[in-house]
């Protein structure tokens, strides 16, 4: 099935751009719903956003990125994309990309435990 990596982290000040990637390996990556978590030092890993499978018409965010964050898909190339703009130090995190193998109809997930496989994460770093 599905292998996932991520992408496009690293060292930006506050208030810069990142785009991070997830490329998925075979031909299915469209029909299924992804999600982006993160998780910072000594912190509980936390929901970023999701975006549904296929055109990708239904996406949700986290309170702590709505308004400044972008998830989106592009099937021609495989990936999953999560444009985060206006950084925070807060925002420093490794970032990491899930795919949900089940099959329960159209929608997007929130819960680690609604993704099957994962990446293995990027690095964020925003300085202040």
């Amino acid at each position: 099935q599905v292998q996932l990596v991520e992408s496009g982290g690293g060292l930006v000040q506050a208030g810069g751009s990142l785009r991070l990637s997830c490329a998925a390996s075979g031909r299915t990556f469209s029909n299924y719903p992804v999600g982006w978590f993160r998780q910072a030092p000594g912190k509980e890993r936390e929901y970023v956003a999701a975006i549904s499978s296929w055109s990708g018409d239904r996406t949700g965010y986290a309170d702590s990125v709505k308004g400044r964050s972008t998830i989106s898909r592009d099937n021609a190339k495989n990936t999953v994309y999560l444009q985060m703009n206006r950084l925070k130090p807060e925002d420093t995190a490794v970032y990491f990309c899930a795919v949900r193998f089940r099959y329960s109809g159209s929608g997007y997930y929130t819960g680690q435990g609604d993704y099957d496989r994962w990446g293995q994460g990027t690095q964020v770093t925003v300085s202040s």
